[in-house]
C-alpha cells in the first residue's frame, strides 16, 4: 500500500509539474511578440526561373544582418512562385495580406504581375518593393505611396545601354520584343533614345513569351539591315535569341546585338564564346570591389550560383525595409515608408542611394561589356566595366513620370 501511495503521489507531483511547465510555456508564448512576416514572390519556374533562384537565400542574408530580429520580433519569410501570371500573383498577395499577416512583399518580377500586385498592395495599404519587373509605370501612372521600384526599369536600361550603342555608331535599330507590358515599354523607351540621338528605328517584331524558335523573328531582323538588333526581352527568351542569332551568323555578318535586359546568369548560360562583346546594363556585379566579393562568398555559401542584380536587389530592399521598421518603431506601412525615404540606402549594391517620393530608388548603374574567353580568368570573370552612370542621369526625372499622387 505504501509503495502504491508513494507511486500515486509521485505521479500527481509529476502531473502538477507538467501542468505548471505547460502553463509557463503558454504564458511565455502569449507574451512573446508575433513574428514580422515578409515575403518574396517571383517567377521561380518557367522563362525567368534561372534568374530568380537564390532570392529567398538573399532575403535570409538581410535578416541575418539585422541579427535575426526587429523590434524584438523574429522575422518570418514567405515565398511563392507566381508562374508569370498576374491572376496568380494577385491571389497570392491578397492571401498573404488578408490571411497570413504579411507586411511587405519584394521580388515581383514580370511587369504584368508587378502591376497586378501593386493594385492589391495599394488596396490593402501594404508595402511592395519591386526588384524584378521592368516597367517604369511603377513610378509613373501606377506609382504608390507604399510601393517602390528598387533595381532597374525600362527607362534606365534604355538610356544606359541604348545611349551607349548609339554613341558607338549604332544609329539604326530593329527590335525583337517580348509581347507584353515589359517588352513594349523597353522598346518604346529605347526607341526614344535612338531617335533623340539622331538614329532611326527600321522596324520591330513581337514574339510570344517563352517561345523556343526565334528563326522567323531573327530573319526579319537580319533582313532589315539595321546596325543594331535590340533584344527587348529577358531570361531564357534573351538567351535563346542570342544563341540562335549566333547560329544564323548575325553578329559575324556585321550586325550587333543589344541585350537591353541581361544578367550575369544569362551570360554564364550562353558562355563567353557566344556572348563575348555584348554590351549590357546592371546595377550589381559580384566582382566590383572587396565588399561585393565578400558578400558573394556569403551568398554562395547558401546558394552556390553567381548572384545577379535580382538577388542582390532582394537583399538590398529587405535590409533597408528591416532597418526602417526598427527606426520607425512600428511595422505600420506609411510610417515605415517615410523612414525608408528619409534614410540613405547603404549596402553591398548601393552607396548613398535615395528612395524618391515617387518610389524610384536612385543609385548608380553600370555599363558592362562581356569579356572574350581570352580576357577571362575563370568561369565567373565575365564583365569588364565600361562606364558608371550616376543615378540622377540613369533614371527618369520625377516630373516626367506623372505619378498621380505627387503634386
Amino acid at each position: 500500500m505504501k509503495t502504491t501511495n508513494i507511486a500515486r503521489l509521485g505521479g500527481l507531483i509529476a502531473a502538477a509539474v507538467g501542468l505548471t511547465t505547460a502553463a509557463l510555456m503558454a504564458a511565455a508564448q502569449a507574451q512573446a511578440p508575433a513574428p514580422l512576416k515578409i515575403a518574396v514572390m517571383d517567377g521561380f519556374s518557367g522563362v525567368y526561373g534561372d534568374l530568380t533562384q537564390g532570392e529567398v537565400e538573399a532575403m535570409q542574408l538581410a535578416i541575418d544582418d539585422v541579427g535575426g530580429k526587429v523590434l524584438g520580433r523574429s522575422v518570418e519569410i514567405f515565398s511563392a512562385d507566381h508562374q508569370t501570371k498576374p491572376d496568380i500573383g494577385a491571389a497570392i498577395a491578397r492571401k498573404w495580406f488578408d490571411v497570413d499577416g504579411v507586411k511587405m512583399i519584394t521580388g515581383l518580377g514580370t511587369s504584368s504581375v508587378a502591376l497586378a500586385v501593386r493594385k492589391i498592395a495599394q488596396e490593402k495599404g501594404m508595402i511592395d518593393l519591386n526588384t524584378g519587373a521592368g516597367t517604369a509605370d511603377l513610378t509613373g501612372p501606377a506609382c504608390s505611396e507604399t510601393g517602390a521600384h528598387w533595381v532597374y526599369d525600362t527607362y534606365s536600361l534604355a538610356h544606359v545601354t541604348g545611349g551607349a550603342m548609339v554613341k558607338a555608331g549604332g544609329d539604326s535599330w530593329f527590335f525583337l520584343t517580348a509581347d507584353y507590358a515589359f517588352g513594349k515599354s523597353l522598346e518604346d523607351e529605347t526607341a526614344k533614345v535612338v531617335k533623340a540621338a539622331g538614329g532611326k528605328v527600321l522596324g520591330d517584331v513581337k514574339h510570344p513569351l517563352s517561345t523556343q524558335d526565334f528563326s522567323s523573328f531573327l530573319l526579319q531582323a537580319q533582313g532589315s539591315k539595321a546596325k543594331v538588333i535590340g533584344l527587348a526581352n529577358a531570361g531564357m527568351d534573351t538567351v535563346n535569341a542570342v544563341k540562335q542569332a549566333a547560329e544564323f551568323g548575325i553578329v559575324k555578318g556585321g550586325q550587333k546585338l543589344a541585350g537591353l535586359l541581361m544578367f550575369a546568369t544569362d551570360i554564364q548560360s550562353l558562355t563567353l564564346p557566344v556572348a563575348q562583346g555584348l554590351v549590357l546594363t546592371e546595377s550589381f556585379y559580384w566582382d566590383l570591389n572587396d565588399e561585393t566579393r565578400a558578400w558573394t562568398k556569403r551568398y554562395r555559401a547558401k546558394k552556390d550560383k553567381l548572384p545577379s542584380m535580382l538577388t542582390a536587389g532582394v537583399y538590398s530592399s529587405t535590409l533597408h525595409y528591416l532597418k526602417a521598421v526598427q527606426a520607425a518603431g512600428t511595422d505600420d506601412a506609411k510610417a515605415v515608408m517615410a523612414k525608408m525615404r528619409e534614410m540613405p540606402i547603404n549596402d553591398v549594391m548601393t552607396k548613398n542611394g535615395k528612395l524618391r517620393e515617387d518610389g524610384r530608388v536612385i543609385r548608380d548603374m553600370y555599363l558592362f561589356q562581356v569579356k572574350s574567353p581570352a580576357e577571362s580568368k575563370n568561369k565567373d570573370d565575365i564583365y569588364k566595366l565600361i562606364a558608371t552612370v550616376p543615378g540622377d542621369q540613369a533614371y527618369r526625372p520625377m516630373k516626367d513620370g506623372h505619378c498621380p499622387y505627387i503634386k
